[in-house]
């Protein structure tokens, strides 16, 4: 039946019903089209007409009488010594001219670029983009050959190829930074589209679109980006840890029955946080993390730690109280039946029931007589009423 159709006036026409045919040629029995064939050409598709192996000419949108040395019926009949086939061949070639948008390009290996916050840094991006004929000639030619259905995923690995050689060159090239790479994604695939389509044109393609839909960064660099973000947010950290201090002082205050553990992790907490605090705001650039160990890590010279801190103590005079005095100035105005009181004991005591205090007594002058058994001045001193 494909023989006898092929004697009678040919309609020439394609409709595309696959999305991703880029090039397709007319079925006709042996290839025979004959004299005032009828060749219909819609909108986003040029027909291509090769006659005796040659490409005679590229037809846009609309309808055309195809006139060839092929004539219908006769010509089959005058062809008795080449087997009753035409020596005439007559090929139609349909092509898409239309935007193919579901390419998709991706890096497999990482792509090195070096960034002027963050030096040698690896990124990955994936993305889509368009590609479209605009020269059908050259496609048949370089790429199609005598294929019979030419199809996306036959040059989608070489589209990505090239998009991945490019990718490189045009990130390096852009002078973004790494932290605005994301606010620049639409410049770059501009260039990169422009530049894509310098590098197909020796096969009558182009790329009009191209989308970069995230760049990426390996997980250890994401880990320090978001670290560096979260000390950018909490801002002071001598602050913040006071802060945390007084929500933990809060859970506790609504937990009563935590027990001595919650009590004993949270003063480990305020102690911690204390530390923290004090560490940031002690200036110095020679000793940046506060201690004798972080100064010979830094490289500067090594520096003692700070004393401790001397007991506080007061004093109880009659109805009033006294101090705090270190451990020197308590020496001078302590005796046996001082009132005495520190951090920690329960309430006040004589400093003679008090151990700690027990060296310095020793050390004490016993308290003066009182006056009124001191002898008078000038007169010889008596000895005591024998019993």
């Amino acid at each position: 039946m494909d023989k006898i159709r092929g004697e009678f006036i040919d309609i020439i026409e394609w409709l595309d019903d696959s999305r991703d045919t880029i090039v397709w040629r007319f079925p006709r029995y042996d290839n025979e089209i004959k004299m005032g064939a009828k060749l219909v050409v819609r909108e986003s598709q040029t027909a291509v007409f090769v006659n005796e192996g040659s490409i005679a000419d590229a037809f846009q949108p609309g309808t055309y009488t195809v006139e060839t040395q092929n004539v219908p019926i006769l010509t089959t009949l005058k062809g008795w010594k080449y087997g009753f086939h035409s020596p005439f061949k007559a090929e139609v070639y349909f092509v898409n001219t239309r935007q193919f948008t579901d390419l998709k390009w991706g890096t497999q290996n990482p792509v090195i670029v070096r960034d002027p916050e963050f030096g040698a840094v690896r990124l990955r991006a994936f993305g889509a983009f368009s590609a479209r004929v605009v020269d059908a000639a050259k496609l048949l030619t370089e790429l199609v050959g005598t294929d019979p259905q030419f199809r996306t995923e036959e040059i989608h690995e070489y589209l990505r190829q090239i998009v991945v050689g490019r990718l490189g060159s045009a990130l390096a090239t852009a002078g973004v930074p790494l932290l605005d790479l994301a606010a620049h994604q639409g410049t770059i695939g501009l260039t990169l589209a422009g530049a894509l389509s310098e590098d197909l044109a020796d096969i009558g393609l182009e790329i009009p679109k191209f989308i970069i839909e995230n760049i990426s960064v390996p997980p250890e660099v994401e880990q320090a980006l978001d670290k560096r973000g979260q000390m950018g947010i909490l801002g002071d950290l001598g602050r913040y840890t006071q802060f945390q201090t007084a929500n933990a002082i809060e859970d506790a205050a609504n937990n009563p029955g935590g027990g001595a553990g919650a009590g004993f992790g949270l003063g480990l907490a305020m102690a911690a946080g204390q530390r923290l605090a004090g560490g940031l705001a002690a200036p110095g650039a020679a000793n940046p993390g506060g201690t004798a160990a972080g100064s010979a890590a830094a490289g500067g010279p090594a520096t003692p730690p700070p004393l401790p801190a001397s007991e506080q103590w007061f004093v109880g005079v009659g109805t009033e109280r006294q101090g705090p005095f270190d451990v020197s100035a308590l020496a001078s105005r302590l005796t046996p039946t001082t009132l005495v009181w520190k951090a920690g004991m329960a309430q006040w005591a004589q400093a003679q029931q008090v151990p700690e205090l027990a060296e310095l007594l020793r050390n004490t002058p016993p308290p003066l007589p009182p006056v009124d058994e001191a002898p008078p001045t000038g007169a010889p001193a008596q000895p005591p009423t024998p019993a």
